[in-house]
């Protein structure tokens, strides 16, 4: 595979991120939250299943007891950051939720400097603050003008760092990314489908209404999506991989814009940008002063 073609598979990946948002907003007119959850990480784990088998033949590293118990907690963080995410849709638009969701990229560094002791490139401090000038903006210049739904979702951005940094640490050390994926997918469902079951009614007819996104957000959010990036992200640089990635909150404003007619005042696209020039920055930055380095 070419670089060229690399790219436009994570293109392709970031559109199909992009349309789940719409996805998951839609589907809450017929459907609870924690049933979409539940159904939708169900699909997802049954779609990354013939993946883990192949992958699982070619795998160098048994699975130990230290390892299920990392799958098991990444999957704990993505069902966090599936039910905030979720939840907060309701009172937030798709918009505010596809950037404010990316703002994960600025808080994985930060978690790596608190839980982790690694100190960080200098770009994290002017990157976390842009986003936060961002989210300000976002509100119009009134914080208190945010909706709880914001809030949950920056809540869910740390979710998604903290289970990105859980995933990076447990791929390393087993190799196996696929399983990972079943994994975690399968531990939310379970989380969700828990909670569901006490909280929230559920009728064939209301699965039925939601069927669509469920099978869109399952299959090609979490499956297809998934494993174009773990293919694409072989031939392409990080830098490059992170410019095409990122434009996922793009994508979610777009298609909010054309499918469902969100708009929103001009100094709410100004904290818009703010937050994408963050993600950018925060990925590129360091991956440039790196290639700087003189060679050892």
């Amino acid at each position: 595979m070419t670089r060229a073609q690399a790219n436009l598979l994570l293109l392709f990946a970031a559109a199909i991120w992009g349309g789940g948002f719409v996805a998951q907003s839609t589907a809450m007119k017929a459907i609870g939250p924690f049933w979409f959850i539940a159904l939708r990480f169900t699909v997802a784990t049954l779609a990354v299943l013939p993946f883990v088998v192949f992958e699982a033949r070619n795998a160098k590293v048994k699975t130990s007891a230290r390892h299920a118990k990392l799958y098991i907690l990444t999957g704990l963080a993505l069902f966090g950051g599936a039910a905030t995410q979720q939840i907060g849709l309701q009172t937030t638009s798709v918009t505010n939720s596809s950037f404010i969701t990316g703002l994960y990229v600025v808080f994985v560094p930060l978690i790596a400097v608190f839980f982790l002791r690694r100190a960080p490139h200098w770009i994290i401090w002017p990157g976390a603050l842009m986003a936060v000038t961002g989210i300000y903006l976002l509100s119009g210049g009134h914080l208190s003008a945010l909706s709880s739904g914001d809030l949950l979702t920056v809540v869910c951005a740390v979710f998604w760092a903290i289970q990105i940094t859980l995933a990076g640490t447990t791929v390393s050390a087993t190799g196996r990314p696929l399983a990972l994926s079943a994994t975690q997918f399968a531990v939310t469902a379970v989380c969700a489908l828990a909670i569901a079951a006490i909280v929230e009614p559920i009728s064939l007819s209301a699965i039925r209404a939601a069927a669509p996104e469920i099978v869109y957000v399952g299959i090609f959010s979490s499956g297809l999506a998934f494993v174009l990036q773990v293919i694409a992200q072989r031939y392409t640089t990080p830098s490059q991989a992170a410019i095409f990635l990122s434009s996922e909150a793009l994508f979610g404003a777009s298609l909010a814009a054309l499918l469902l007619g969100e708009t929103m005042p001009v100094t709410g696209y100004a904290g818009c940008a703010l937050m994408f020039i963050a993600m950018l920055v925060v990925e590129l930055v360091p991956g440039f002063a790196r290639r700087r380095l003189p060679a050892a």
